[in-house]
């Protein structure tokens, strides 16, 4: 086994630093020192649910540089620069994996980190650490001209706007509404502009709608003002929503114009849908996660073209305690990422 150094939660959920175990190189696998590693919602969450039995090392968007190659690595070279995002493997067989859907594998795709290796069954550690060794298909080579630290987000929050914005033909007179303006909200308008839509951020108040002109937003609603929210219904063709809580859809719904789609991306619990918000109007109603492949690279070179990347505030790695209270806190704008050299 290897050992490299990592942010770890043990007996409790508290992070500390200390040795993590990463497997020996298979022939198909690649070695990749962590330079910046982005933290996520779920990172919060996961270390909330931590029942302390188990060992548990967060982070699934990072970039870094290769250090080491398998023997039947053919993509990838030492010192090439990479991204690594959610999903490390996938069955590749499954309807799903052949349609270059890996997010979507029948048998479940293998988690950055909490998931179970599909060679020798161990629990994937993840990226809030200095080496993670994956499989060469699922690390992407990083395109020239993007920022390593601001990339790192990309592969999480990025990808998971920009697989809906995709699937649902984003693009020039395509009439965008993102509700909620954080990690994955400020990501949606700056992608669905650079593809050419008009933009409009809906959130609660107008804290910010300077930050949404900034963005490229070109509209901003405030959703409790419900004489704004009457005079947008069916304003829109797409409306992103971003809200990570529980909350009600309706509202959202009526924006929607004839034969458009609402994409909740930010709540994947249960919620309740009246047919008549979907009928008048042959709305549709629809989800996205994460990102196959295909889409995962085609992503990284069209965020690399356009210049987009997240608006980022980069924190040494021993600052991730406060990094995590200030994201329980709604305290950044709009995506912490760790520089995990303080680890060396």
């Amino acid at each position: 086994m290897r050992t490299t150094t990592g942010w770890q939660a043990t007996g409790s959920s508290e992070l500390s630093a200390g040795l993590l175990e990463r497997r020996e190189l298979r022939p198909d696998d690649i070695a990749v020192r962590v330079d910046y590693c982005g933290l996520c919602h779920s990172d919060l969450q996961a270390l909330r649910d931590h029942d302390g039995h188990s060992r548990l090392v967060p982070g699934h968007e990072f970039t870094g540089v290769v250090t080491e190659v398998g023997l039947e690595v053919a993509a990838f070279s030492v010192g090439d620069s990479v991204a690594v995002g959610n999903i490390v493997d996938s069955c590749g067989q499954c309807r799903m994996c052949r349609a270059g859907q890996e997010n979507f594998c029948h048998e479940f795709p293998t988690l950055t980190y909490g998931g179970k290796d599909r060679v020798d069954g161990s629990t994937t550690l993840g990226g809030f650490s200095r080496e993670y060794v994956v499989r060469e298909d699922f690390a992407y080579r990083l395109p020239e001209g993007l920022d390593p630290a601001a990339a790192a987000p990309l592969m999480c929050a990025g990808i998971t706007v920009w697989e809906p914005l995709r699937a649902l033909d984003v693009g020039p007179g395509v009439r965008v509404a993102v509700v909620g303006l954080g990690g994955l909200g400020h990501l949606a308008v700056k992608l669905a502009v650079a593809l050419g839509a008009t933009a409009t951020v809906i959130s609660r108040s107008s804290d910010k709608a300077d930050d949404a002109g900034r963005l490229g937003a070109d509209g901003f609603i405030v959703s409790t003002d419900s004489a704004q929210m009457t005079a947008a219904r069916e304003s829109f063709d797409v409306v992103i929503d971003t809200v990570s809580a529980p909350h009600d859809i309706a509202p959202y719904l009526k924006l929607v114009g004839l034969d458009g789609t609402l994409s909740v991306l930010g709540y994947l619990g249960a919620l309740t849908v009246e047919v008549a918000d979907l009928l008048i109007g042959r709305k549709k109603l629809s989800s996205a996660g994460s990102g196959g492949r295909p889409s995962t690279a085609e992503m990284l070179q069209f965020c690399a073209d356009s210049g987009v990347v997240p608006d980022v505030e980069v924190l040494p790695s021993s600052q991730v305690d406060t990094a995590l209270e200030r994201l329980a806190a709604n305290d950044v704008r709009y995506r912490f990422v760790l520089d995990m050299s303080d680890l060396d």
